[in-house]
């Protein structure tokens, strides 16, 4: 299709955010021409604002405009327990259930030698170094079971452990509603694994 090249520009922009294809990126762009000059302003004025205010936390390297981040700064949180996702995403996640009351800890990334992301890439020097200082007695590992998930676990355990504190992972398994004849064999594996007692 030919756009007059401003929009063709937009709609190009559009197509470069994660998911978004072309026919998604043209609605974007002309949903962009609709709205009016005030809101448009709003919008682009909302993305400079969070580009130059938005960091990562120097403690738990969550995306934050204070430093440190709002649940660091909380003093109600439990600072003996520590939950490690693998991304601002993974925390948000968690924080939805409304269940966790602890700490975190952002890794920003995974363990992945095929994308050229080894352990100094990762926020683990800082992790390691928060655990005995802040006298954490649980590490709870909230990281997703694929091949960088559990290569990334596994390196984790190993130099937690001497730390002398416990560390854990968040059980996987079958989602609520779903049937156990659909599920595939490592979901059915993870759920046995994740048992307990009730």
């Amino acid at each position: 299709m030919y756009f007059t090249r401003p929009l063709g520009k937009l709609i190009e922009e559009f197509q470069k955010f994660p998911g978004v294809g072309p026919k998604s990126a043209q609605r974007m762009a002309f949903y962009v021409l609709d709205m009016s000059p005030e809101a448009a302003s709003v919008l682009a004025a909302s993305i400079i604002d969070a580009k130059e205010k938005v960091r990562h936390c120097s403690h738990c390297f969550h995306l934050s405009a204070q430093d440190p981040c709002e649940i660091c700064s909380d003093e109600k949180r439990d600072k003996t327990l520590m939950c490690v996702v693998a991304d601002a995403r993974d925390l948000v996640a968690l924080e939805r259930t409304r269940e966790f009351k602890g700490l975190y800890h952002v890794l920003c990334g995974l363990i992945s030698p095929l994308d050229g992301r080894g352990p100094d890439k990762l926020s683990i020097r800082e992790l390691l170094s928060r655990v005995p200082v802040e006298s954490v007695r649980e590490v709870i590992l909230a990281i997703n079971p694929t091949v960088e998930g559990d290569a990334t676990v596994l390196y984790l355990s190993q130099l937690l452990k001497p730390l002398g504190t416990k560390v854990s992972r968040i059980a996987f398994g079958l989602p609520v509603g779903s049937d156990l004849e659909y599920a595939d064999d490592m979901t059915l594996t993870r759920a046995l694994e994740g048992r307990r007692e009730i």
